[in-house]
């Protein structure tokens, strides 16, 4: 599904990383791999991206990578941690923004609620690791790979 919002990223991200850089030197963000009872893993789709994604984003200022990974979650996909995110990895996503690093955490003690954002998650679902949508980013397929041990953890976004 394509939309207004999906056809102007490109024209507004370059825009959003030349504010980034100006107005900080290094910039932290933070992904969730949820998996429920049944081994599934949580994906969301922004109405501004095209494609699957583990949900997550940016880290605020004097706040823990912790406290935005259940922040992030709780406003993307409306859960609810119950229990302490576990770090996973930490990567450079120098490729697409110099000075940018991921946190990636695993949660899987979680309530459901509603979600706190609104119009930024068009769809989320449940995916079983080994049948993840065809749409689903690369980065996404290679920290699954990497949480599920089919591959080493990589340093790279």
């Amino acid at each position: 599904m394509t939309t207004w919002r999906t056809r102007i990223e490109p024209f507004t991200r370059p825009l959003f990383f030349i504010w980034s850089r100006l107005s900080r030197g290094m910039t932290l963000g933070v992904r969730a791999i949820a998996t429920d009872d049944e081994g599934r893993i949580l994906l969301v789709k922004h109405t501004y991206l095209n494609g699957w994604w583990l949900p997550g984003g940016g880290v605020d200022r004097s706040e823990t990578t912790h406290a935005a990974v259940v922040r992030e979650l709780r406003e993307e996909a409306g859960l609810i941690a119950t229990g302490s995110p576990r770090l996973q990895s930490i990567h450079s996503n120098e490729r697409f923004f110099p000075g940018d690093h991921v946190a990636v955490f695993h949660i899987d003690s979680f309530d459901t609620g509603d979600r706190t954002s609104h119009g930024e998650i068009a769809e989320i679902g449940w995916f079983a690791p080994d049948d993840l949508p065809p749409d689903t980013t690369k980065a996404t397929r290679a920290r699954i790979a990497e949480f599920m041990g089919y591959a080493p953890p990589s340093p790279d976004w």
